[in-house]
């Protein structure tokens, strides 16, 4: 939050103050992503990092062409999770051979653009791999995959588990070896494996402990592939901070970790891999703000309500209901009185037609009245695209990259 510029008592996107921006955009409420905070923290990765660890986007944490074009200056590989997104980052200077295209349920049309497009597949089920053979067989091309893995283990205090135990995402561990067997007959070029066993994790030992068993598990199935293993994905789950209980991560404990497993254990045993951390949130997710005017200020037994023009129809997972088991306030101020000292406790709703419309409850903030803006910091990930935009059919908000 305190990385945003402020201009004359006003917080600045791109060292723009926010009234004028929304002027700029045509009004509220908007996204504004800020392209200075995404360099400054690729860097920030590549110098706390091991130097021989490359950086892969999730482009789904924010799709937003103009992002992606952005961070495919900055990243070493996008990864996808649709067809639309796929195009996306095609259009941008990335190579096909550095995009991965994860998830369950592709259609067998998404294979067939993935596999004519040359990117990697990463196989979620040994039905999909018989899929992916087909396609290939009928386009005459040799498709590029991974072996997805649901890992024997999982990771404690991530905000979604997407690992160990049942799962819709990869194949089970104890299934590989087979897989990678009929795999050999197949004229599929099996790449290497995918891990990606949780997201939204703010404990650095957690994340350690998870790489430490990822690549050992990795190690383990590489033993049984058709091919020298050439990609390693350990996944990512970087967390960020998005309530004032929130401590930031220790990345430095996280890249002296990765450090030490690359050089005792992946390089000396499988030198031709190319090793990635898939990371979205991380990336984007303290580069953006949302914006939305207040349109009403009102008292209703002794509670004081900002009722704003936005609400959870952009921003679902700042009214809490996108993952909160208990629903903790995202950080939020007056951006046109950035500099003035809290004054009052008021509750900031939006305007849908629910209780479940809520941005801040009993938050502390400067006086505000109508015409005031509001904004919700920690949006540039699963903002605009994770939100019911359809509910209750109000416009779609702007976004902007400055």
């Amino acid at each position: 939050m305190t990385a945003f510029e402020q201009i004359d008592g006003k917080l600045a996107v791109g060292g723009v103050p926010v009234d004028r921006l929304a002027e700029r955009v045509g009004g509220t409420p908007f996204f504004a992503y800020d392209r200075r905070l995404l360099t400054e923290r690729v860097r920030l990765l590549r110098d706390t990092l091991p130097s021989d660890l490359q950086l892969s986007y999730a482009v789904k944490a924010n799709p937003m062409p103009a992002v992606v074009q952005h961070m495919s200056g900055l990243v070493d590989s996008f990864d996808v999770a649709s067809a639309l997104e796929m195009r996306t980052a095609l259009d941008t200077t990335m190579p096909a051979n550095r995009v991965s295209f994860a998830g369950p349920g592709k259609t067998d049309a998404e294979l067939r653009q993935a596999v004519a497009a040359g990117v990697t597949i990463e196989l979620e089920s040994e039905n999909e791999a018989a899929r992916i053979a087909t396609v290939g067989s009928a386009l005459g091309l040799r498709p590029r995959v991974a072996v997805r893995v649901n890992p024997d283990f999982s990771v404690k205090g991530s905000g979604m588990r997407m690992g160990g135990g049942p799962q819709q995402f990869g194949v089970d561990a104890e299934r590989v070896p087979a897989l990678l067997k009929e795999l050999a007959g197949t004229d599929l070029e099996v790449l290497g494996f995918h891990i990606f066993a949780g997201s939204q994790n703010l404990h650095a030992e957690t994340i350690c402990e998870a790489q430490r068993r990822t690549v050992e598990l990795m190690l383990r199935l590489a033993g049984d592939a058709p091919e020298p293993v050439r990609y390693l994905n350990l996944g990512g789950g970087f967390g960020i901070p998005y309530t004032d209980r929130d401590k930031p991560l220790d990345l430095a404990a996280i890249g002296a970790n990765l450090t030490e497993l690359l050089r005792d254990e992946v390089r000396p045993r499988l030198p031709e891999a190319r090793v990635v951390v898939e990371l979205g949130r991380f990336l984007v997710g303290e580069a953006g703000v949302y914006v939305t005017r207040v349109v009403d200020r009102k008292v209703s037994r002794g509670k004081t309500y900002l009722v704003v023009d936005g609400g959870l129809h952009h921003q679902l997972a700042a009214s809490g209901n996108f993952g909160q088991v208990i629903r903790r306030n995202y950080p939020i101020a007056v951006a046109n009185r950035i500099d003035q000292e809290p004054a009052e406790q008021v509750t900031v709703v939006g305007c849908l037609c629910t209780p479940l419309d809520l941005l801040g409850d009993n938050v502390t903030l400067p006086e505000a009245g109508v015409g005031d803006l509001v904004v919700l910091y920690q949006a540039g990930a699963y903002g605009l695209t994770a939100s019911p935009t359809a509910f209750l059919s109000h416009p779609a908000p702007v976004e902007v990259l400055l």
